[in-house]
């Protein structure tokens, strides 16, 4: 008579449950994730907004003679350079709503600043279709950024801005460019304080200025790091799939 064969041994941590399956061991007290502090990149991000939107309202506004548009796109290319760092960094500090922003800034930079340096034809439609996108880009961000008081302010400034960029392009109504300029130096100036509240803060460790923080972005400063750490496992990066 013949012995029966040993069930296979069954790896430590698993067992079997109904239909055949295995439970998947808890691997959290094994698992060390490791978090690298940075500098806040933010202010980068918004002075590069604030100088790039100088140079193209004064463009707008006439203070910059028309044959200076080839100027005006070099002037404005480091912008895209720049955000594009901003992104990655953002991206890099688990801040998808400042990642994705910087990003289409750094976009619409390269994409303006190449059009008006090679003057390609039918250029200034393009551009009026591009500003129309971006406006309504910036009206889906601003229905999100409300916990961050500052960027949303800034996005808030930027619809009209871009909205009427837009309708210059497209129409070549001398005043709506003017309009469209005059916004853009009202952006240029929140994004300034913006930036300079954001260094202050990174500086010092503590809020300096008003920023208007509220619900998560609020915690996230004011937080311990137990408040950070919350739900880590399930964050992109950590999880295996987006």
């Amino acid at each position: 008579m013949t012995e029966p064969e040993p069930a296979p041994e069954v790896p430590p941590g698993r067992g079997p449950t109904g239909g055949g399956r295995y439970m998947e061991p808890d691997l959290r007290g094994m698992t060390r994730i490791n978090l690298r502090p940075i500098a806040s990149p933010m202010p980068l991000g918004f002075y590069s907004v604030a100088i790039a939107s100088v140079i193209v309202g004064c463009f707008q506004i006439g203070l910059f003679e028309e044959a200076s548009h080839r100027a005006v796109g070099l002037a404005i290319l480091p912008a895209f350079v720049l955000q594009l760092l901003v992104s990655y960094l953002a991206f890099g500090a688990r801040d998808v709503l400042a990642a994705t922003l910087m990003a289409c800034f750094s976009g619409l930079w390269l994409v303006s600043s190449l059009t008006l340096f090679v003057d390609a034809p039918g250029g200034t439609r393009v551009l009026g279709v591009l500003n129309a996108v971006f406006a309504l880009f910036a009206v889906l961000m601003a229905s999100v950024a409300t916990p961050k008081r500052a960027l949303w302010l800034v996005l808030c400034t930027a619809v009209p801005r871009f909205a009427v960029a837009s309708l210059a392009n497209l129409t070549g109504v001398d005043w709506l460019g003017t309009v469209s300029g005059t916004l853009g130096l009202v952006l240029a100036a929140v994004a300034l304080y913006t930036a300079f509240a954001l260094m202050l803060e990174d500086m010092r460790g503590e809020p300096v200025l008003p920023i208007g923080r509220s619900g998560p972005a609020h915690h996230a400063v004011e937080g311990d790091l137990t408040v950070q750490l919350r739900n880590l496992e399930r964050q992109a990066g950590v999880r295996r799939t987006l």
